[in-house]
């Protein structure tokens, strides 16, 4: 049976307590061809130690920081895979991910497979656990912030053809370079989900995702390069996307109590749908009731 090589890319900042574990997690897939590539972000911790303890079992890429957009760039341009696939240093994979999302990409119409995933704490135990990703034609449900590819990039294989093509990720983007790049994937092919937990995604205090003003700095961006050709449509969702941006953008900084940014992203999340307003009337009890 043909097996294309399948390139794991994962880049590494400063999580030497964590990469070994991802690491092991690769190597213990059951898909029996994948190469590692560990691009190490100008990490200032011990990860090149833990990263050379692994001989030729890895390659290693040692770089000055350049952020997470460009690191994952570096991994794929110094991969041979016809496949690649993305795993951040605090994750770690189930054994079945890579051959599961193989499975899927029997079908040549599909350009990108991803997976369910379970939020893990800092020692490992689960504490969440997301199964509802979408398929399909999905371009515009990602424009609309639908839940669509849940987990970001470790979640995800892509085709390397259809990678290189789109321009790989934005290196302006950080906290969601994934989304914007999968929109891209998603206007030229269609998307598959498999309905399992195969990735354990660690949630600790310095996600990137934390950040909320990153996320409004990519979001705004994409939007921008989405919208730049003004055709028919994508025009016809655009208020309603701003809409949902803001809508996003509005609970995040109400469960981080900064009200006063969420009331005026919650303004203009309705002047954008006005349909929204049902949706912060209850924000506003809520916000009463803990007062």
């Amino acid at each position: 049976m043909d097996s294309p090589l399948v390139s794991v890319i994962i880049p590494n900042y400063n999580y030497a307590s964590y990469v070994g574990e991802a690491i092991d997690s690769v190597l213990e897939q059951d898909y029996p061809n994948v190469e590692i590539i560990i691009v190490d972000d100008g990490s200032s911790d011990d990860s090149r130690a833990v990263i050379d303890c692994y001989g030729k079992k890895v390659q290693g890429i040692f770089q000055q920081n350049q952020g997470v957009s460009a690191t994952r760039n570096n991994g794929v341009a110094a991969s041979k895979g016809e496949f690649v696939a993305f795993l951040d240093a605090d994750d770690v994979w189930m054994p079945a991910k890579l051959s599961r999302q193989m499975e899927r990409f029997a079908d040549a119409n599909i350009g990108m497979v991803h997976v369910g995933v379970a939020e893990i704490d800092g020692s490992g135990a689960i504490v969440g656990e997301s199964l509802l990703g979408r398929e399909g034609k999905v371009a515009h449900d990602l424009l609309m912030l639908r839940p669509v590819i849940l987990g970001g990039g470790r979640v995800v294989m892509n085709n390397r053809r259809i990678f290189d093509e789109v321009g790989g990720f934005d290196t302006r983007l950080s906290t969601s370079a994934d989304w914007e790049l999968y929109y891209r994937i998603a206007t030229r092919c269609q998307v598959a989900f498999v309905p399992e937990a195969l990735v354990r995604y660690r949630v600790h205090g310095t996600n990137m995702h934390n950040n909320i003003e990153a996320m409004e700095h990519d979001v705004r961006i994409g939007f921008e390069k989405a919208f730049a050709d003004g055709t028919s449509n994508v025009e016809a969702i655009r208020s309603e996307a701003v809409g949902n941006f803001h809508t996003m953008l509005a609970g995040s900084y109400f469960h981080q109590a900064k009200y006063v940014k969420f009331i005026n992203h919650a303004f203009a999340s309705i002047w954008h749908k006005p349909s929204n307003v049902g949706h912060f009337f209850a924000r506003k009890a809520k916000l009463v009731e803990q007062k």
